[in-house]
């Protein structure tokens, strides 16, 4: 099913420290599918991807949070990583844009640590979620319902825990961009 998704625009935020196959596994899925996927981050340029326990490759960024518009985009990513998702967090641009896309109901995925920013966007209250076991409490606290499967979704978030997830995880985040917004499926 090439180009499934051909025409439809996805946001991958991302800063140093991104787990790299978090990021680079899933744009891989979405590019074979004709998504255009861009990488939006804090600086212009490149960004350290981190490879399990040390520095991996330089990841290319296509635009910077303070000139991304969410309106221009039909879904988004969050890859993992610890130092990434402790990072991003504290970015007000990212955090704002993460709350505009939930907003709008559209698909958003998150894989491992990443949903420390939907936690500071105030978005995971009565979802419920997987991630990295260590965020069960962060996620539990900020009202979500955890669980311990390989990918799960939730009107429109999917979630998954690791990178062994990917496969499934980027099946998920496919279909429910296909499926499109939860916002345009309600009025319709």
């Amino acid at each position: 099913m090439a180009n499934q998704l051909k025409g439809h625009r996805v946001a991958i935020l991302a800063v140093d420290g991104v787990e790299r196959v978090e990021l680079t596994e899933p744009k891989r899925a979405l590019d074979a599918e004709g998504a255009q996927a861009t990488v939006i981050s804090s600086k212009s340029g490149e960004i350290k991807s981190w490879e399990h326990d040390h520095w991996g490759d330089q990841i290319r960024v296509d635009q910077t949070f303070d000139k991304a518009d969410p309106a221009e985009f039909d879904a988004l990513l969050l890859p993992g990583g610890v130092i990434n998702a402790d990072t991003i967090r504290m970015e007000k641009k990212a955090v704002e844009f993460v709350s505009a896309m939930a907003r709008d109901g559209k698909p958003i995925a998150v894989i491992c640590h990443g949903p420390w920013i939907l936690i500071e966007a105030g978005v995971v209250r009565g979802r419920t979620m997987t991630s990295w076991p260590s965020l069960k409490t962060d996620l539990q606290n900020a009202g979500a319902k955890w669980v311990d499967q390989d990918v799960v979704t939730d009107k429109g978030l999917v979630s998954s825990r690791k990178p062994a997830d990917l496969p499934a995880f980027s099946r998920k985040l496919i279909e429910e961009i296909g499926e499109g917004s939860h916002a345009a499926r309600r009025a319709a």
